[in-house]
């Protein structure tokens, strides 16, 4: 379901960033289908950087770069001075807020004009009810860290917009969750 977002909404052509790749298994799949698009996967976890290198090394994609380390949270210190698109999944909700405010100005510093900013995970909505697996979800999250849980979509776009990025598509997913979509003014 993410791949036909990001197809109905990425440019053709260009260098996507990815943020907080995780295990490379997006990367993977998402080169693999949209192949005019050149991804670059990044992850401030040094083991998630050596699992991204497995995948990526198995799929032997030419549009799939070695992974780099990049932390969400200093926008000043992410390595790459332009990206076409930013794709980053399930990240908003598993860090501190710092690391949404640090990619709201990372991509609004590096986007194009035109450029996608797209987010995927759960939210709270304040003219939609929360389902109880996410909050049972946030609550498990805040247990973990107190500084995790599910973000207030209002919360998100109003970040993004002090970095001129205007929320452009409000996608519903599986599991009570969200696609974001954000283009850059």
């Amino acid at each position: 379901p993410i791949l036909a977002v990001l197809k109905a909404h990425l440019p053709p052509t260009g260098l996507v960033l990815k943020i907080a790749a995780g295990t490379g298994e997006h990367g993977v799949h998402m080169a693999r289908n949209l192949p005019g698009l050149t991804w670059l996967p990044t992850d401030p976890d040094p083991l998630a950087l050596t699992t991204i290198e497995a995948w990526r090394a198995e799929a032997a994609l030419p549009n799939l770069l070695p992974a780099i380390a990049l932390d969400a949270s200093k926008p000043a210190g992410w390595p790459v001075p332009r990206a076409d698109a930013v794709v980053c999944i399930n990240m908003i909700h598993i860090s501190p807020w710092a690391a949404t405010q640090g990619l709201m100005e990372g991509s609004g510093r590096r986007l194009p004009p035109g450029g996608v900013l797209y987010l995927y995970g759960p939210y709270r909505e304040a003219d939609v009810p929360t389902a109880d697996s996410n909050e049972a979800f946030d609550a498990n999250l805040k247990g973990r860290n107190p500084a995790w849980g599910l973000r207030d979509r209002e919360a998100v776009v109003a970040e993004a917009a002090r970095h001129g990025l205007a929320l452009a598509a409000r996608v519903e997913m599986p599991a009570n969750n969200l696609s974001l979509v954000f283009r850059r003014g």
